[in-house]
């Protein structure tokens, strides 16, 4: 995969079974007990993902993590004196890392063999072993090359490797002795999971209540009746801003999901991801469920692919601004291509978050996942639908689920549900009949309340109008034809859209006779109010384009 992405894998894994043994461990059944091993070239050692991970892995004092650093001096490109000439031994050392160096990677086997030994017996840290090897090795004319990093050797240069190693075997041919060597951990293995068996046995019976949840957390089995934790709202809850009903929400989860746990990249307090019974995951309290992750929106991400893919049962969340994940936008994409279940705590989701201005304001991010494969991108209106995308995200097992959450304050509004939310898009209001409306208005997020308020106007002047949200359009996608045509009946082309974002995709909802009110330029510093006025992103617009069409 993406160089760096790897190394950052692996620090969640790592950081999953410190985690797990911390919680469950007993001083008569160590249940938990396993290494995690990577392997990390030049490449990787470049990205800067690696050195975020790293210094977190260093920081948490991940004893069970061993990397294996395959240090053969060569990239694409050549030489890495081109560009790469630190000491990598030494930046480890200063992450926090136990560093060894096996001068003889390419036939020193009872070298790497003593290095692993050294690693597991330091526990306080992680360890990274540097082997030094030749890219292509016993290759005659392309050993220590860059022709070797990404290029098969070809038929002549494949024999004349052969005839230098002494192999005289036909190709995919695997001689007895070396069937033989690595056929010998098939009964290993077998012992090694029957014993851990009976160990799981004895643990059930001496610790019902920690092997039920240890056991959810291995399969993936939801608790029974987890859902009915989800809070619920009425139009006369308080207004909140959607990144408050989140931590709502994830506190309640909390209590009924053993694994969930998360944090965010330096903004829990933004965010509003504290989990207010738990304390913070360090090195010394792994057993808590905040992870802190600093300013490292890159490695975060892709961290918690890694925790998702320890254990099926394990739902890790992380959070930053919403206009961050163009930080960490490769580990999300990933996300999606390995089919973790990530949930993505975006708050400051739109203009609506006010002076920061158009460094934090996102414009085309809602377009841009909405076009990754395999990411639902979820935009609430209010408390029912943020339960609702909380929801969706802990069902949808094979999935990264996006929450773009709002800084401002919104009212609760009437229609809005839970069940809404999982059909993707839904109506919310509609004073029509017989599925034929005069207009289809049609809103996300924090534009949802602007659709209403000019729905009811529009009806006072006499007009049938239907009020539409659309919180994920890849939920909607998935629902059947029929469904699709009850929210929008194809008779109907006036519609009209209102979304604090790119336009970019609207055409796909409205149809070539609707119109897409959203913002097509960066932002601007402003409170939210007056930025919102400025952008036309107001009741009298979306009325206006409505008149136009009905």
């Amino acid at each position: 995969g993406p160089l760096g992405q790897g190394i950052a894998n692996a620090v969640g894994l790592a950081l999953a079974e410190k985690h797990l043994a911390a919680r469950f461990n007993k001083p008569d059944n160590e249940i938990i007990d396993h290494y995690t091993y990577v392997i990390l070239g030049d490449g990787c050692q470049m990205e800067g993902i690696a050195n975020e991970a790293c210094s977190l892995a260093g920081h948490w004092g991940l004893g069970k993590l061993i990397a294996f650093y395959d240090d053969n001096h060569i990239s694409i490109d050549g030489d890495t004196e081109i560009a790469f000439t630190e000491s990598v031994d030494k930046r480890f050392e200063g992450l926090g890392w136990h560093v060894i160096w096996v001068k003889n990677g390419n036939t020193g086997y009872d070298e790497i063999r003593a290095a692993i030994k050294e690693a597991k017996a330091v526990k306080d840290k992680p360890t990274l072993i540097k082997v030094t090897t030749t890219i292509g090795y016993g290759s005659p004319n392309k050993a220590n090359s860059y022709s070797v990093h990404g290029s098969a050797l070809g038929a002549k240069e494949v024999d004349a490797t052969r005839k230098n190693l002494g192999w005289p075997y036909e190709p995919f041919h695997v001689p007895e002795d070396v069937k033989g060597h690595w056929s010998r951990h098939v009964p290993q293995g077998a012992a090694l999971e029957a014993e851990w068996n009976a160990k799981f046995s004895a643990y059930e019976k001496n610790y019902k209540e920690e092997a039920a949840e240890l056991k959810s957390i291995i399969t993936g089995e939801l608790p029974a009746g987890w859902e009915n934790a989800l809070p619920t709202y009425t139009p006369e809850s308080p207004a909140d801003a959607t990144r408050n009903l989140s931590q709502q929400n994830l506190n309640a989860l909390v209590k009924v999901l053993p694994g969930l746990l998360g944090g965010s990249a330096d903004l829990a307090s933004s965010n509003m991801t504290l989990l207010k019974m738990f304390g913070d995951f360090q090195k010394d309290t792994p057993e808590e469920r905040n992870v802190r992750f600093g300013v490292r929106e890159h490695g975060m991400g892709a961290i918690c692919n890694g925790i998702a893919l320890h254990s099926p049962g394990l739902i890790p969340y992380c959070a930053t601004f919403f206009v961050f994940t163009d930080y960490m936008r490769a580990a999300i994409r990933i996300s999606a291509l390995s089919q973790a279940r990530v949930i993505y705590v975006m708050t400051h989701d739109s203009i609506g978050l006010g002076e920061d201005g158009p460094t934090h304001q996102p414009i085309e991010h809602l377009a841009s996942f909405r076009a990754m494969p395999n990411v639902l991108m979820l935009r609430p209106a209010d408390g029912n639908e943020t339960a609702g995308a909380y929801k969706v995200a802990v069902l949808k097992r094979k999935t990264p689920s996006i929450l773009a959450l709002s800084r401002q304050k919104l009212p609760q509004l009437a229609g809005t549900s839970i069940e809404g939310v999982q059909k993707g898009g839904y109506i919310i209001s509609d004073n029509s009949s017989g599925n034929n409306p005069d207009v289809i208005l049609i809103g996300t997020g924090s534009e949802l309340e602007i659709a209403v308020k000019a729905a009811d106007e529009l009806r006072k002047e006499g007009k049938a109008v239907r009020v539409v949200s659309l919180v994920s359009w890849e939920l909607f996608d998935e629902q059947s034809d029929a469904y699709k045509e009850s929210v929008f009946p194809s008779a109907v082309t006036a519609r009209v859209s209102i979304e604090a974002g790119s336009t970019f995709g609207w055409g796909k909802i409205v149809g070539s006779k609707g119109k897409a009110i959203g913002i097509d330029r960066f932002g601007a510093s402003a409170p939210a109010g007056r930025i919102y006025k400025e952008f036309g992103l107001t009741p009298e617009a979306v009325i206006a384009a409505a008149k136009e069409l009905c």
